[in-house]
């Protein structure tokens, strides 16, 4: 290489030589082919030197080398020499840089040894750490005595990341001297009762990697470490909550047991009825008072709940999914919900979290008592343009597994538009959704069988392959309707070329060639010709059919069977000729038939049970979830399961021993004579925890004073106090036995009381307190008329009787109405339509400004009222008290998008029976029931009728609840027949026609009915028809077309019904909805109807 006429290494001679420096990046003469004799020689250069500088940028070189991967080992002896270096800077980067030498280098390492023990009393606390953590390095088992000695000294260290350091090298020294284990536990407790918040996630690190299983070891710290939980860094939060929820297995009863045995009770309890002895019944009684104990959660078990719950505001996705398994593992299955929220949060992150989150999802939604909390984010796991592959299949299996009845319509419109998808194997996952929502919900399946139908007819070869694929696992559970289709498959047999398709008609035909007698010989001919070419799997389906077809039709296919076991006889893949060899010897033995072909026919033709097409992610619930187990779905190594929750509860007393650190000591002798109280957190910490504390609290002022005064208060803690949060609580855990004990109780109790604010589903009676002798201010709102729909609403249930300090006018129709509670109980929820008559909330009622119909289309009277009641409680089960229940059709005067239902109680007995009301529900989750005041008394002999509100969400699911007197509870249910969920609407004939033409697809359903020749009229038809469902009719202009329309009482969802009679009193009926599951249940109540005689 030459450069106006001298090298390029000769003009960077000349250049270092005038700068009398010497030139530290110059490259050995020779070029780039040469030997490297001096490689890294200028750094070893600038190690050497005395300038600190060249030092300093020495080792930034080096470490940068370190970082990108480059081998900088050769270094080892240069820089370990400025380990004694006293600039601080330097110093620092030379422990960098030891860290990742010095297990390659240990002799080297060991040569400076007694460098690092001096370093381990450096006044820097960083330069302590480092030396120790290069100490911990050097992988050599003669220096362990030493390494435990300095593990010790650093365990006791004034500085929180010096015994933070200690705790990770804990882990290193078990590793090379396992025999150290017993004096290593000793130290983790020392570490575990460190009240830093930098310490303790690492020695809880330590704890899980050295002795897990020492629960004892954790009793005397839980109640600190649940407190600090907050405040440490998020990957000591991942450890601390999976070691925690692996310790409440172990520590605390199952909180979802008491669902078991009241389940278990109420099936015993139910033969009591069936018993005439007195003396028999009080001794069950006496057995039945132990188990109706209420289950009483342990307060540290609510404790450790409480305080994971803001973690699940983590910007942290492990802390996140950390807290969402620990709720999943120990939480009531009631507050498991609250995750949910959570977890679709983190879908807006990378695509690795979503993988992982949507893995968990999965599995939650596969559960039943816990699916229903992903139900309102339903849109969130739709699928996106720009999702994976893997993140999309796992969207469709949660969709597919939170399919309901309410839900499908939305499922399925947003499966057909997947379908058009470009890419084929995301295709062929929505096909297989659908099948599964069709298998798993009966009400739609006609309409995702006619929908996959369809499908055949598409241009893309793999959409029919899979289409076929999953229709042959649907026919199979009613093969006997479905002849036509059998046929329209065995037709598409010569234009689909997909192997699984073409072997899944092919078995198909064979398996019900008795419906098919004309098409399944003449399939057969066509499969025998081209049989070398298919592929194996077509090659096994052809023989099974021309087995079948030889055993029910020999005299056509004889010839074709034999034909293509004689090619079988000779094909390439042993497993064909070994099937050809088995069923020559079945159909067609050269001599008499032998013992089993006279069992040809059973053995081939056996009915067979339906595939049951279950979700993949059903059988992950086995392993903890957000753990890699779960992930790969089977044993990674170092799993270990979760414990089972014990069967009797382990003393709790244990978690009230409290062990002061050892450097604390000498401040305890110097405050020994005062009675003040420790404070849990050092006097920095205590500050800035009191900060966050105050902030974080809904209310503005702040407790203090003495232990017992804060125990006081947080026993009568009523209304608004109950939010507030006392600082006492990271006191709890640092006082004496009893009064740890007797301060977590009460903190657990008011928290608990407090929980009603986030869950309205509990709602516990405050109470009596001091507090509640004051007066209390009435609340008033203003009410508008047209916010009137959405006020009813919102209080379907009640309005929360609670004290408020602001008043604002309520004007109702320039009418001042209180809408508030009194401070006295009273037997109903006050509601805004109690001052309402049930006809001026009828002529209210079209004034919503929420209504989903058209203008065009109102409300109407209905056409019939049904006056037969349904059995609700028997008189012998009720012993004497009976109840039925008639849907009313009416407006309901608790809220518009309730179902009106009457209650009649009936006394036949000569005594009264008190306090009649509606005790605990067991509803579906969005349903709401709004109960009628208490009943106080009801005369022997004596009948009342009382108005009751259910919102069923559109679903004919039953509404349970429990009908209770002054001493008995019963369990009743409601299930509303589907034509009682509507309101009769009426429209003109154009807009029924608007509207039908915007229902089709999916959302359209029909069946044919032949209607007796007496009943073929129009008033039969019409009364027929509003007898069944609360519909109205719609003006036709037509002979023979009757038209009738309604909505669902809760969604507003529009129903459209048309009957066509023929001149043969043959009837064809539609019915246009978006609620698919309702249309198909209609179709054939209508058809039972109008059949009748």
């Amino acid at each position: 290489m030459s450069n106006g006429g001298g090298s390029y290494n000769a003009q960077n001679d000349s250049r270092a030589g005038s700068t009398g420096e010497p030139d530290l990046g110059t490259e050995p003469t020779g070029g780039f082919f040469s030997a490297d004799y001096k490689k890294h020689d200028d750094l070893k250069q600038m190690l050497d030197s005395n300038k600190d500088n060249l030092k300093l940028e020495a080792m930034k070189r080096i470490v940068g080398m370190v970082a990108k991967g480059k081998d900088a080992s050769d270094l080892f002896a240069a820089v370990v020499k400025n380990v004694v270096s006293k600039n601080i800077e330097v110093k620092k980067l030379v422990y960098v840089y030891l860290v990742r030498y010095a297990e390659e280098q240990q002799d080297l390492a060991l040569l400076s040894i007694a460098t690092f023990q001096r370093a381990l009393k450096d006044p820097n606390q960083l330069i302590r750490a480092s030396a120790l953590r290069v100490l911990s390095s050097i992988r050599v088992p003669v220096i362990v005595p030493i390494m435990m000695l300095a593990l010790k000294d650093s365990v006791v260290d004034m500085s929180p990341y010096v015994r933070k350091t200690a705790a990770h090298a804990i882990p290193k020294l078990y590793s090379l001297d396992p025999e150290q284990k017993d004096q290593l536990i000793q130290v983790i407790e020392k570490l575990l009762a460190d009240k830093t918040t930098l310490v303790v996630g690492s020695a809880v690190m330590a704890f899980e990697e050295l002795c897990p299983d020492r629960v004892d070891l954790i009793h005397k710290n839980y109640r600190k470490l649940c407190n600090l939980l907050v405040d440490v860094e998020e990957w000591g939060q991942v450890v601390i909550i999976n070691m925690l929820t692996r310790y409440a297995r172990t520590q605390f009863l199952d909180p979802n047991q008491q669902d078991v045995i009241a389940d278990e009770d109420k099936n015993f309890y139910g033969d009591e009825d069936e018993k005439d002895s007195e003396e028999e019944e009080e001794d069950e009684e006496k057995e039945k008072t132990p188990p109706k104990k209420p289950y009483m959660m342990d307060p540290d078990h609510r404790l450790l709940l409480r305080n994971t719950k803001p973690l699940l505001q983590s910007r942290n996705a492990a802390v996140v999914m950390a807290v969402a398994q620990l709720y999943h593992h120990i939480a009531p299955k009631s507050e498991v919900g609250l995750v949910a929220k959570a977890l679709v949060r983190l879908l807006r992150s990378h695509r690795e979290i979503q993988h992982v989150v949507l893995s968990n999802v999965a599995t939650l939604t596969t559960i039943r008592k816990v699916r229903g909390m992903f139900e309102p984010y339903l849109k969130s796991f739709f699928v996106r343009p720009s999702d994976p592959i893997h993140v999309r299949t796992l969207k469709l299996e949660i969709l597919t597994n939170l399919a309901t009845e309410t839900s499908i319509s939305t499922i399925l419109r947003e499966f057909q538009t997947y379908v058009t998808s470009s890419d084929k194997d995301f295709v062929a996952a929505t096909i297989q959704a659908i099948g599964r929502c069709a298998s798993s919900i009966s009400e739609v399946t006609e309409t995702c069988l006619n929908g996959l139908v369809g499908l055949l007819s598409n241009r893309n070869e793999y959409v029919v392959a899979e289409s076929v694929v999953v229709i042959k696992k649907l026919l199979q559970m009613q093969p006997d309707s479905h002849s036509e289709i059998i046929q329209h498959m065995a037709k598409l047999a010569d234009t689909i070329t997909v192997p699984m398709a073409r072997a899944s008609i092919l078995w198909m035909v064979g398996e019900y060639s008795d419906r098919v007698p004309k098409i399944a010989p003449d399939l057969l001919r066509k499969m025998a010709k081209n049989f070398i070419n298919e592929e194996d799997i077509v090659k096994l389906q052809i023989l099974n059919l021309a087995a079948k077809l030889c055993i029910t039709n020999p005299k056509q296919t004889k010839l074709l069977c034999q034909y293509v076991l004689n090619l079988a006889k000779y094909d390439q893949n042993y497993d064909i000729r070994d099937r050809a060899r088995f069923i020559r010897q079945l159909v067609s033995p050269a001599g008499e038939k032998g013992a089993l072909g006279k069992h040809a026919k059973k053995i081939f033709l056996a009915s067979k049970p339906a595939p049951v097409l279950d979700s993949s992610f059903k059988d992950r619930d086995q392993w903890q979830l957000g753990s890699l187990s779960h992930m790969i779905n089977q044993q990674a190594s170092g799993y270990s399961p979760l414990p089972d929750f014990p069967a009797a509860a382990p003393d709790p007393t244990v978690r009230n021993v409290e062990v002061p650190m050892p450097w604390a000591e000498k401040t305890h002798k110097k405050k020994a004579g005062k009675p003040k109280k420790e404070a849990f957190y050092s006097d920095e910490e205590e500050e800035s925890e009191s900060e966050s504390d105050s902030e974080e609290s809904s209310s503005s002022s702040s407790e203090s004073g003495s232990e017992s005064e804060s125990e006081d208060d947080s026993k009568s803690e009523s209304g608004s106090d109950k939010d507030k949060k006392s600082d006492e609580e990271a006191e709890s855990s640092s006082s004496s036995s009893s009064e740890s004990e007797s301060s977590s109780e009460s903190e657990s109790d008011s928290e608990s009381e407090s929980e009603p604010d986030t869950k309205p589903q509990k709602k516990a009676p405050p109470p009596k307190t001091k507090s509640s002798t004051k007066p209390k201010k009435e609340a008033k709102q203003e009410v508008s008329l047209l916010d009137l729909d959405d006020k009813i609403k919102e209080n379907g249930d009640s309005i929360p009787s609670q004290a408020h300090d602001e008043k604002t006018d309520h004007t109702l129709l320039d009418t001042e109405v209180d809408v508030s509670s009194t401070s006295a109980p009273v037997p109903a929820p006050a509601s805004a339509l109690d001052v309402l008559s049930p006809s001026l909330a009828s002529d209210l009622q079209g004034l919503s400004i929420n209504d989903k119909t058209d203008t065009a289309i109102s409300v109407t009277t209905p056409m019939f009222v049904s006056t037969t009641s349904h059995e609700l409680l028997h008189r012998m089960t009720g012993e004497g008290l009976s109840a039925n229940y008639r849907f009313t059709r009416g407006t309901c005067i608790y809220s518009t998008s309730m179902v009106p239902v009457e209650l009649t109680f009936t006394n036949h007995t000569d005594s009264p029976v008190s306090n009649i009301r509606i005790g605990d529900k067991k509803l579906q989750a969005g349903m709401t029931l709004q109960e009628f005041p208490e009943i106080p008394s009801l005369p022997g002999g004596g009948s009342m009728s009382v108005s009751i509100g259910i919102d069923f969400k559109d679903t004919i699911q039953p509404a349970n609840f429990q009908i209770c007197t002054q001493d008995r509870k019963y369990n009743v249910s409601i299930k509303p027949p589907v034509g009682e969920l509507f309101q009769a609407v009426t429209m003109s004939e154009a807009d029924f026609t608007a509207q039908q033409s915007k229902l089709t697809g999916m959302n359209e359903n029909s069946g044919k009915v032949s209607i007796p020749s007496q009943h073929n009229n129009s008033k039969t038809i019409t009364a027929r028809m509003s007898e069944l469902a609360n519909v109205a009719p719609v003006s036709s202009s037509q002979d023979g077309i009757y038209r009738f329309a309604g909505k669902t009482v809760s969604g507003g969802t529009l129903l459209l019904i048309t009957v066509k009679v023929g001149e043969d009193n043959s009837a064809s009926i539609t019915v246009n909805c978006e609620l698919m599951a309702i249309c198909s249940m209609l179709v054939k109540e209508v058809k039972q109807k109008l059949s009748l005689a």
